[in-house]
């Protein structure tokens, strides 16, 4: 299909004519570029480790520190950036690795029935009965506060949604012409489930994952908060407003400017899933 068709169709029409669909793309374009570029643009590229500038100590916001600096000197926009990467890479590697998870327990308990439905559902109600990050915070409780170990607690729960949505879409559409037909002429589950239903799945699974990526940073944001996270030095979002807490009201860019940075990019990337949603509506 030729370009000039893609984006004259309906979809992309409604996409582009929604106003907050076209905002929420920029503000994902412009952070992906951010934490990319990242090294490159930013003012004090070490000051993302144990470096600091013991000079400027607790500076407020200037023109040679937009967002200010904190205790040890470092450039709050600095590290904000790179916390954008952090939490980008983060939220990758848990969908990456959860939603593939979920879509086949999805798809088998859909197609299938009977009593393979009746024990994956009744395995996915159970985890979907605890809260996410108390389930996360459970987790942390036992291992080690990094990286690896906050995406290992997020991945955890994550499947279970997409388990429970790709159910219900698989359900409707196991009773569609194409399923049955495939039926007939002797396709195998793998095939059917693989090559027949997924496919249609896609719009779905690609709306909620848009949507998500703002809710995963959102979690590993609360969870670095409560100092089961990220540990300093690594820059990250929520790691840096829990210790610009300590120095409120005094030093309140501490805080301020990573929390708007994590309001900034769950608003994005949650404008953008509602504009996929009505882009998909329209196209259908």
């Amino acid at each position: 299909m030729q370009l000039s068709n893609i984006t004259r169709s309906p979809g992309w029409t409604a996409f582009f004519a929604s106003p907050m669909s076209v905002i929420g793309l920029i503000i994902v374009v412009v952070i992906v570029a951010l934490a990319t570029l990242a090294n490159i643009i930013t003012p004090y590229p070490t000051h993302v480790g144990p470096i600091g500038d013991f000079a400027a100590m607790n500076q407020a916001p200037s023109a040679a520190h937009w967002a200010g600096t904190d205790p040890m000197g470092r450039d709050q926009v600095t590290r904000i950036i790179f916390g954008f990467r952090l939490a980008l890479i983060m939220a990758a590697v848990v969908l990456i690795t959860s939603v593939p998870v979920g879509i086949a327990v999805g798809l088998l308990a859909g197609y299938k029935g009977g009593w393979t439905e009746y024990l994956l559902m009744r395995l996915t109600d159970i985890f979907l009965a605890v809260p996410p990050l108390v389930f996360a915070m459970a987790i942390m409780g036992f291992m080690e506060p990094t990286l690896l170990n906050g995406m290992i607690a997020i991945t955890a729960l994550w499947w279970t949604w997409y388990a429970r949505l790709i159910y219900s879409v698989t359900r409707a559409e196991a009773q569609e012409g194409y399923v049955l037909a495939a039926e007939t002429i002797g396709a195998s589950t793998f095939h059917i489930l693989f090559r027949e239903i997924l496919p249609n799945c896609l719009p779905t699974i690609i709306t909620k994952m848009t949507i998500d990526v703002g809710f995963v940073i959102l979690m590993a944001a609360s969870l670095s908060f409560l100092g089961l996270g990220v540990q300093p030095p690594t820059p990250d979002l929520g790691a840096m407003v829990a210790d610009g807490a300590k120095y409120m009201p005094d030093s309140w860019w501490l805080s301020l400017f990573p929390g708007i940075a994590i309001l900034i990019v769950v608003l994005g990337f949650n404008l953008l899933g509602d504009g996929l949603r009505e882009a998909f509506d329209a196209g259908k």
